[in-house]
């Protein structure tokens, strides 16, 4: 998330944050869309500063919200539900004391139904990710068990901020996690552009395998499994901040969305092997001089941070039923300027429309088994999309 300095941040409750709807700027034949709207999605529940939202897909109509300080907390997905049940709480081991830090992000098993497994993305320290995995507790679906943690994957950062933080399984049955640059600004150790390094990149694992004294396996394509320095985990590097990503439950892409400095934000559609070009390129412009734009995957998507736009939150390819007016369109989100937007494919080209003008810090994405869309908002509300 952008390196907010946004006056100890913001505070974001002051006001309850009154919902604004916009209609979508795209029409057909001269039929007026329905007007795209927010609701809060579960009225009666608040979050302290909710990072994920996600769905286990085993059938059971849960939804669960992980909060940055450390606590996964599960409910019943129905807009009434009064109530929710801490599924696990592990603030005592997350470092969340700088604004970017703590526990970033949660991903399910695709046969969790069974095997009840789960993977975290969290902070131990100002210098430190772990990537792990739990296990639900037997006795009791709504609880998991604390003590069952497998680390698989630990990392260092050299500074407090820029720490990725997604996980999510890709419809190849492997875990992808976003990984930041290491922090400061303007990349000092030159991460982005240095394979050797897992900093700057798109890591992605085989978590049924255990291989070469590692508890997780690597996948036999992956871009670098054959050379000698560059870190095998690798599928695309090149990148600052990748605040969140997610893949399109029809086409299967891959999209993710970066960070800027201080210029451009930027929309990624993640190939194997790409180089995303930071930190020689911030968007579709040079940030360093010296090297030919065109030997690094472009973006599909760049927005100024004149707009007011100054940190991207990546969002999902809407597939859901309730506003069917976004189908098929990449919608994501502004954390300083509360803008929602839709992206959708215009040719060859992609087109960008304001969706919803809000005042609201949107820090996350999610979806449901129906694959309908959420938003984690830092006024502590969980909102939803419909017409």
């Amino acid at each position: 998330m952008y390196l907010i300095k946004l006056i100890s941040f913001l505070f974001l409750f002051a006001t309850g944050c009154e919902e604004k709807i916009v209609v979508n700027s795209k029409t057909d034949d001269n039929v007026k869309p329905k007007p795209i709207q927010i609701v809060e999605a579960f009225p009666n529940l608040l979050f302290e500063r909710p990072v994920d939202l996600q769905s286990a897909h085993d059938g059971s109509n849960r939804v669960f919200v992980v909060e940055q300080e450390g606590v996964v907390s599960v409910f019943e997905n129905t807009s009434g539900v009064s109530s929710k049940n801490t599924f696990l709480d592990i603030s005592d081991a997350v470092d969340d004391k700088g604004n970017e830090e703590g526990l970033l992000g949660i991903a399910f098993h695709p046969n969790f139904k069974n095997n009840g497994f789960f993977y975290l993305n969290y902070t131990v320290s100002s210098s430190e990710t772990l990537i792990s995995r739990f296990s639900v507790s037997a006795p009791n679906p709504n609880m998991a068990d604390s003590s069952s943690e497998l680390v698989l994957l630990r990392f260092d950062q050299p500074y407090g901020n820029h720490n990725g933080g997604q996980v999510a399984f890709g419809p190849d049955g492997f875990l992808y996690i976003s990984v930041g640059d290491g922090g400061s600004g303007g990349d000092p150790k030159l991460n982005g552009q240095n394979p050797e390094t897992l900093l700057g990149s798109i890591l992605r694992i085989d978590v049924d395998k255990v291989q070469n004294g590692l508890n997780y396996g690597i996948p036999e394509d992956n871009p670098f499994v054959n050379h000698p320095t560059n870190k095998k985990e690798i599928y695309a590097y090149g990148l600052r901040n990748p605040w969140r990503l997610s893949f399109d439950s029809e086409t299967k892409q891959l999209w993710c969305a970066d960070v800027g400095q201080n210029a451009y934000e930027e929309v990624d559609i993640i190939e194997k092997g790409a180089n995303y070009g930071w930190n020689e390129m911030e968007g579709l412009h040079a940030f360093k001089s010296g090297k030919d734009s065109n030997a690094f995957a472009k973006p599909v998507l760049e927005i100024a941070q004149s707009t007011g736009d100054k940190s991207i939150t990546g969002g999902f390819v809407y597939r859901g039923a309730s506003a069917k007016n976004l189908m098929g369109q990449y919608i994501f989100a502004d954390y300083v300027s509360g803008r929602i937007y839709g992206l959708s494919k215009d040719g060859g080209s992609y087109k960008n429309a304001t969706l919803i003008d809000t005042d609201l810090n949107i820090s996350a994405f999610g979806t449901d088994d129906s694959q309908e869309l959420y938003l984690c908002a830092f006024d502590g509300k969980i909102y939803r999309f419909k017409e």
